[in-house]
């Protein structure tokens, strides 16, 4: 696939082969180091091909236990289309489920990150109508706390300051608009603090991305999927990358979808790719 595509977009890249247990070898410009896997269809790009969901997820899965025996430092996904997958016979709902189902991490965390801001979700791929069920006192505090591991451990933050968002309105307005704060977020928050993080919350969330805010914290909790990324992605499209937190590798991602209608014609833009790449190489250094 890699060589038919380079060569319909006239690019001239030498594929070497990688094998398991190869010495460290640094890329040079126009090769790619590969370590072959034949797709089950051949790939028309653009068109979706259920043929090849479980290559998908044979590369996936290559990755990951190769990375989780520390061949690899880090792994590097694209992005891949969910319901193509889904079609296929396998239940699939994204990258960040996958990959910790596959290493056995109990809780993973989706973040994205930046040069302005890092925005972690306490709820992934959930219809709105189903957040608020989702977020408890205890959901809360896992989250919390294995974004404050991770921001010590990846980025080297000895004490990281992480603001928490309320899901409501105005942070619910002392209960008015709503009282998911009150019960739950507000617990949450206090229990954290006893157990010596530095959190902050419920804030709202429509003044928790003001520049003068989060200057005074690390990362910020948004509750659920459109609520944090939206603002994050208009700060840097072309710069955020995604990390998959809680898991025993390191994962990083673009932050951005499969956007079929630009397969194959050499248009896409891949700087959201080149940031997960360098992000990766920076966090396992």
């Amino acid at each position: 696939m890699l060589a038919e595509r380079a060569e319909r977009l006239g690019l001239a890249i030498e594929l070497r082969t990688y094998h398991a247990g190869m010495s460290p070898v640094r890329h040079q410009p126009d090769t790619l180091l590969v370590e072959h896997y034949p797709l089950a269809a051949p790939s028309v790009p653009g068109r979706l091909d259920a043929a090849n969901a479980r290559y998908v997820l044979d590369l996936l899965d290559r990755a990951t236990d190769g990375a989780t025996a520390g061949e690899f430092s880090a792994i590097v996904t694209a992005p891949v289309h969910k319901s193509v997958i889904a079609d296929s016979g396998v239940p699939f709902t994204g990258h960040t489920e996958y990959l910790a189902a596959r290493t056995h991490a109990p809780l993973p965390v989706m973040m994205l990150a930046s040069q302005a801001m890092r925005v972690a979700l306490a709820t992934t791929h959930l219809p709105l109508k189903d957040v608020s069920a989702a977020i408890t006192i205890d959901s809360l505090c896992k989250i919390v706390t294995i974004l404050h591991h991770d921001l010590e451990k990846w980025w080297g933050i000895p004490q990281p300051r992480i603001a928490v968002c309320g899901l409501n309105p105005h942070a619910g307005e002392s209960g008015h608009l709503g009282d998911e704060e009150i019960r739950v977020i507000g617990p949450a928050i206090a229990l954290l603090k006893e157990r010596g993080i530095d959190v902050s919350g419920p804030l709202p969330a429509d003044t928790a991305f003001v520049p003068r805010i989060l200057a005074d914290f690390d990362a910020v909790l948004a509750m659920y999927h459109d609520q944090g990324l939206p603002v994050i992605k208009h700060a840097g499209f072309d710069t955020a990358v995604n990390i998959t937190l809680g898991l025993p590798i390191l994962r990083t991602s673009v932050d951005h979808g499969t956007a079929l209608d630009l397969a194959g014609t050499g248009r896409a833009d891949p700087s959201s790719l080149a940031s997960a790449i360098n992000l990766a190489i920076e966090l396992a250094s």
